[in-house]
């Protein structure tokens, strides 16, 4: 039975992309690694939306260029405004306190992406310039949320405060203008969108922030970004680099690159729809606000009296389906689908089916085939959303992107 993984990340990786893992090993100092490495840039600049920053790679997770980030930009005792949407944005504020930064946070309200309103109260409140930096989350698979980059961006430029923004489950997602916007680190994995195995964090750098950098205070060794800059502009990665990785990673972008980011772009907006439209008709309350859906990931609420892990448990075990639970506080209270990675719209139907069996099992009264029907509606309806108009079926779809048909 093929495990479909409708988790937020790692994703199902294309046969082509998995393949591409199976080359033999080159010279991580040689000119064909550095080939590699300048065509990984070359696919990653769109992404990140920027000519101007220089982008740098790390063999870690998203995390590990987080710290990367948080560490190189700021030294210990700077102040920091942080507007977390969940649990990864708490993961920054924790990482910048680690190093010994000052944090204060805007509260989140769950289900919902940051307040523009409060962080430009926030920040206007900031005479003194007192904040040093800003840390934002593009997207939150934690509550299913994604914030409004461009709305954002206009509000911490008036400010000044070096930005860095969390888009490891955002990038490649949805448009991201990162020179026309003006932020000044952006960091993504390989993990998420791109629908590369885990291995590779990338971070784009503005000249603003290399400035930064230069004068920071904070001790580091391995994540230092100036000596990842060294390297990455001889086509290299300063420690032993995960060249399988990198393969992956290469393939992946070129995968995404002839499907074209506004096909992928609509693809996921239309499977989250669809997973929503699914959740509704199962009586399921989505988790995230209207105008704050992902396309990423969906989160709704568990009906009263199932339990969440046995749910999640028995999906896994008889239906192949692998979701996520919640995290933290959100633990037990919601589940968490994703939409990235190889996995096209008979797999999302198949999964929403498996889920209304599921919740069957426990009794939960559904209109058995509503949820499908839903779900199958959003595809019919929203099939023209490809460039073009021409519609194509995921089967279609799956063979130009992988090679393959399934």
């Amino acid at each position: 039975m093929r495990e479909l993984l409708f988790i937020p990340g790692p994703v199902t990786v294309s046969e082509r992309v998995l393949g591409a893992m199976n080359r033999p090993l080159i010279d991580h100092r040689g000119p064909e690694f550095s080939e590699l490495v300048e065509r990984i840039y070359a696919g990653l600049r769109p992404l990140f939306g920027t000519q101007e920053a220089e982008i740098v790679l790390l063999g870690s997770s998203g995390t590990g260029g987080l710290e990367a980030a948080i560490a190189n930009a700021f030294s210990p005792g700077d102040a920091l405004l942080a507007a977390p949407m969940g649990v990864f944005g708490e993961r920054m504020i924790a990482i910048a306190r680690t190093y010994g930064m000052t944090v204060d946070a805007i509260e989140p309200r769950p289900g919902f992406a940051v307040d523009p309103n409060e962080l430009a109260r926030r920040l206007s409140a900031d005479a003194d310039h007192r904040y040093r930096g800003i840390l934002l989350t593009h997207n939150e698979t934690s509550t299913g949320v994604q914030s409004d980059m461009a709305e954002l961006a206009a509000i911490v430029q008036a400010h000044g405060a070096l930005t860095i923004v969390d888009s490891v489950s955002g990038l490649g997602a949805t448009d991201f203008r990162m020179d026309e916007w003006g932020y000044d680190i952006v960091v993504g994995a390989s993990q998420k969108v791109i629908a590369a195995p885990p291995g590779v964090a990338m971070l784009a750098v503005s000249p603003r922030a290399w400035d930064a950098i230069e004068t920071s205070k904070t001790p580091r060794f391995y994540f230092d970004l100036l000596k990842a800059r060294e390297f990455a502009r001889q086509g290299q990665m300063p420690w032993t680099s995960p060249v399988s990785a990198m393969f992956a990673l290469d393939a992946a972008l070129e995968q995404y690159r002839r499907e074209g980011a506004p096909a992928i772009h609509a693809r996921l907006a239309t499977y989250a729809e669809a997973i929503r439209a699914a959740f509704s008709a199962l009586g399921l309350e989505v988790f995230s606000q209207p105008g704050a859906h992902s396309v990423t990931v969906v989160t709704a609420k568990v009906p009263a009296g199932v339990d969440a892990a046995g749910l999640l448990r028995g999906l896994r075990a008889n239906r192949g389906v692998t979701l996520a639970g919640g995290q933290l506080d959100l633990k037990g209270k919601i589940v968490r689908m994703g939409t990235m990675g190889d996995i096209s719209q008979t797999d999302v139907l198949a999964a929403i089916q498996a889920i209304e069996i599921a919740l069957l099992d426990y009794d939960v009264p559904v209109q058995i085939g509503a949820a499908g029907k839903a779900a199958l509606r959003v595809f019919l309806d929203l099939g023209g959303a490809i460039p073009g108009g021409e519609q194509k079926s995921s089967v279609q779809m799956d063979a130009q992107t992988t090679g393959t048909s399934r």
